[in-house]
């Protein structure tokens, strides 16, 4: 009698020590992460490196025609992007980012800080040491890593399917090779050609414009009738004729 009785006491502490725990976990306690782990609440007047690690996660949500900037001070862009973010992805769009906007963060990218659905590899089949371009190959890869956050963007945005990278990142040899223009963007790490799948090159064109990318040229303009072509060039350049843009 004595030890059922202890085994029910057991059991009960064991029940209402998981419903707390559920409470807490419900509360939004945000975790630690492989990649990098916020460790307070951002909004707008915040400022510090914490800040540019959420803006180049909200690259892709910066609305039409337009590019957030990743300078680290949290300002009405970033409010306005997060919310859009949030509202994407059915939290309370609030503009603040605090344990729920970090754990969808989190859910969202692997530990070597890219997106779950695209990957370095993707957007290099040059090389693998990034080196050769047109700048530095750490600036490369950080190019490629902001571009690859706005892909996630533009997939979500479009049902979650697939998005298929056909180039990215290119050395002065690579680039040469597939004749490349000599001033090309993929020179820079921050340019991906995309070509047709679930969604046609119109429909990656067109879908483009949402989510802070400067160029983009598709269907109509010469020599791209094969696919999408991305960048972020200094300045807003639009050009695929067939598809209306």
């Amino acid at each position: 009698m004595y030890t059922r009785t202890v085994r029910l006491i057991l059991t009960l502490v064991m029940i209402m020590a998981g419903a707390l725990a559920g409470t807490v976990a419900t509360a939004g306690t945000a975790h630690a992460d492989g990649c990098y782990t916020w460790s307070r609440t951002l909004a707008q007047g915040s400022s510090g490196a914490d800040v540019t690690q959420l803006q180049i996660r909200l690259g892709g949500y910066p609305g039409y025609g337009s590019v957030l900037a990743a300078d680290g001070d949290f300002g009405p862009a970033t409010e306005a992007a997060l919310k859009r973010f949030q509202s994407a992805y059915g939290l309370t769009a609030d503009g603040v980012a605090g344990p729920n906007t970090f754990n969808k963060l989190y859910a969202l990218q692997d530990d070597d800080c890219t997106p779950v659905h695209f990957s370095y590899s993707e957007l290099n089949d040059c090389n693998s040491t990034w080196s050769g371009g047109a700048v530095s190959a750490a600036t490369a890869r950080s190019n490629a890593l902001r571009s690859m956050w706005k892909l996630e963007a533009m997939r979500h945005a479009l049902g979650d399917q697939p998005i298929t990278v056909t180039s990215g990142f290119r050395s002065y040899a690579c680039n040469s090779a597939v004749g490349g223009a000599s001033n090309s963007r993929h020179l820079y790490g921050d340019a991906v050609d995309l070509g047709a799948g679930p969604h046609s090159l119109c429909t990656l064109a067109k879908q483009a414009r949402n989510h802070g990318f400067r160029g983009i040229l598709g269907p109509g303009y010469p020599g791209h009738d094969d696919h999408t072509h991305l960048d972020h060039r200094a300045d807003q350049y639009w050009s695929a004729p067939t598809c209306g843009i």
